[in-house]
């Protein structure tokens, strides 16, 4: 019995996690420096947006990016079950602009910016 109703509330944590969307923090995958950032998507229109609101050194301090407040995905298109698409992600080391899709999976966000045939993933990691 008691490992039906853990069964059971595993899966409604995953169901709450799954309903919950985009929508929320995520913490970036650390650049070649250790420093990772906060991104809250919200809404921008129709789509999804990701804006940086913090940035932390590899020691877990905080700093001041003048980036803090830009978004860094824009345009994102929800195609449901977690997969999201025909956005674009900017990454503020090399000041490019990537064509991006994601795959959101729980608390876990693969995030995959391209140019041409080149591209690359990150996992982002869901903090609120």
């Amino acid at each position: 019995m008691h490992r039906l109703a853990l069964a059971a509330a595993l899966a409604l944590a995953a169901g709450a996690a799954q309903a919950q969307g985009i929508g929320g923090i995520f913490q970036t995958q650390a650049n070649d420096n250790g420093d990772v950032g906060m991104v809250q998507f919200a809404p921008c229109g129709d789509r999804w947006c990701g804006t940086l609101i913090k940035s932390f050194h590899a020691d877990g301090t905080e700093f001041q990016s003048p980036n803090t407040g830009r978004n860094i995905v824009s345009d994102m298109q929800d195609n449901g079950g977690g997969a999201f698409s025909g956005g674009r992600i900017w990454d503020p080391g090399s000041d490019r602009t990537y064509s991006s899709k994601m795959t959101l999976d729980g608390g876990t966000l693969k995030v995959q910016g391209c140019i041409a045939v080149i591209c690359r993933t990150q996992t982002w990691v869901r903090v609120r």
